[in-house]
């Protein structure tokens, strides 16, 4: 359902602008607990369908996607366009998706792209057996992944249509297994069928099914006509989306740009703070979300009892020699490659030859590497899949393309380098924010957007380590609560 993939990406976007882009990434895939049996599949009807994209009462974007039946399966295609402003800057996105499927629904292979502006970022996969097989192209640098998959994969149209069909009633609920190529990781997402309902769509009263999709603790709403097409969709900072005609998609309302959504997701302060350089510790209380799932407890940061504590760290005796095989498990993890942090690429390691010496110690070489993406990257929020080589070529990006760069390049250099995110202090506002943590000898938190290394105690730290985890910060968006109780130098 097209909302709830959007207001993943805005979520995603907000807390970090934009660190994983996952508004129908590859169309997203489902794994189902159980799998639907081709005879009890109903055949779906051919169609053709558009929506409009809607935010505080003003027209952002539209879709448009078609389904029709092969000679083999099925065939579903989708344009997504979207206005989107963050921190002021208003900026185009479009993703073109293509998927086939199988006679049961499930996935057989699919293309997509993403662009907005200079950025662009296609991938193609096709199931065989237990693997999909990913490729992936952004900046010319081509990438290869393949993921084992537990059972088979949906694509989110296919799956709640054929999950509808089976005639679920008032009540029923459904949870299946959500798949992120943005983070490789599976989550679960639960659906509930509600009730049936009469909404207004197109100047009509029709008769819906009125459905809730819930993930990561994130709730959307979605009613779906008795057709099986889905007439509107409600959830995430206010994002509603309505069919609609053709004419009306295209040449209807003007599309505007959306609120800035950085500062919609922005949290006031208590307390205005000056210098925050300057402070050695801060102290905060925390409320409006279960911190269950949250890394709030750990390294700098103390939690108990919905206080949080943050000290600054010293870079007082830190070895002058990092000896991987002496580095603990946990922090060797970290200085592998990945897909968006291509530290292995020539290009990114000629880079960091070029920039630090090989006798320099490791927090020499850290701070020469925050020096040069200081100095050298635009600091300009982009609306794409941050990589560490599309930066590179591009030098311009936020603070999630300061964060791939620096954990490249520290991984090229030989210091294991996570990527953090949660929210910093700025003019009187907490905003969501993401930033490193290098080994070096010890962790060290590091700011490549604001120069700073150890990074000011108004970085708070929701998540960490993985992309997978950073998904965690979908479900506290607009909910925290913050005091700042104690502050000190």
């Amino acid at each position: 359902m097209k909302l709830f993939w959007v207001s993943v990406t805005l979520s995603a976007l907000v807390f970090a602008v934009l660190f994983s882009f996952r508004l129908d990434l590859f169309n997203t895939f489902f794994t189902e607990q159980h799998e639907i049996s081709v005879s009890l599949a109903n055949p779906m009807a051919d169609r053709d369908s558009w929506m409009n994209i809607f935010q505080g009462g003003r027209k952002i974007g539209f879709s448009h996607s078609t389904f029709s039946k092969k000679e083999k399966g099925y065939e579903l295609k989708e344009t997504l366009f979207m206005r989107i402003n963050t921190m002021g800057l208003v900026q185009d996105i479009r993703l073109e998706t293509r998927g086939r499927l199988n006679d049961d629904y499930s996935l057989s292979s699919f293309d997509f792209e993403i662009e907005s502006g200079r950025f662009h970022f296609s991938a193609k996969g096709a199931v065989s057996g237990h693997t999909l097989s990913i490729k992936t192209g952004s900046s010319g640098s081509f990438g290869h992944i393949d993921i084992e998959l537990r059972e088979k994969l949906y694509l989110t149209t296919g799956i709640v249509d054929a999950v509808m069909a089976g005639g679920l009633l008032p009540g029923d609920r459904r949870t299946f297994q959500v798949f992120d190529p943005a983070t490789m990781g599976q989550e679960p997402i639960m659906i509930r069928v509600i009730d049936k309902e009469d909404i207004r769509n197109m100047g009509i009263v029709k008769r819906a099914t009125k459905v809730s999709l819930t993930f990561k603790g994130m709730t959307q709403l979605a009613w779906i006509g008795e057709d099986g097409q889905i007439l509107k969709e409600k959830g995430f900072l206010g994002i509603i989306l309505e069919k609609t005609t053709r004419d009306d998609a295209l040449f209807g309302l003007p599309v505007q740009s959306s609120q800035d959504l950085t500062r919609i997701a922005s949290i006031p302060s208590n307390v205005i703070m000056d210098d925050v350089g300057q402070l050695k510790r801060l102290k905060v209380e925390i409320g409006g979300i279960k911190s269950d799932d949250l890394f709030l407890d750990g390294g700098r940061q103390t939690f108990r009892d919905k206080l949080l504590s943050i000290r600054k760290e010293s870079l007082s005796e830190l070895p002058t020699v990092l000896d991987l095989k002496e580095v603990q498990e946990t922090a060797r993890e970290f200085i592998a490659p990945s897909p968006f942090i291509q530290s292995d690429h020539p290009i990114i390691r000629n880079l960091a030859e070029k920039i630090v010496s090989e006798n320099d110690a490791p927090v020499k070489k850290a701070q020469k590497l925050i020096e040069w993406i200081h100095k050298n990257i635009e600091k300009r929020p982009v609306l794409s899949l941050p990589d560490a080589l599309s930066t590179l070529e591009n030098r311009v990006g936020d603070c999630n393309e300061h964060a791939v760069l620096l954990a490249a390049l520290a991984r090229a250099t030989g210091i294991p380098a996570k990527v953090e995110a949660g929210l910093v202090y700025l003019k009187g506002r907490f905003y969501y924010h993401a930033w490193n943590l290098l080994y070096l000898g010890r962790w060290i938190t590091a700011d490549s957007l604001f120069r700073q290394m150890p990074a000011d105690v108004t970085h708070i730290r929701f998540s960490g380590g993985t992309q997978k985890q950073q998904l965690d910060l979908m479900s506290i968006i607009g909910k925290v609560e913050l005091k700042i109780i104690e502050q000190s130098k």
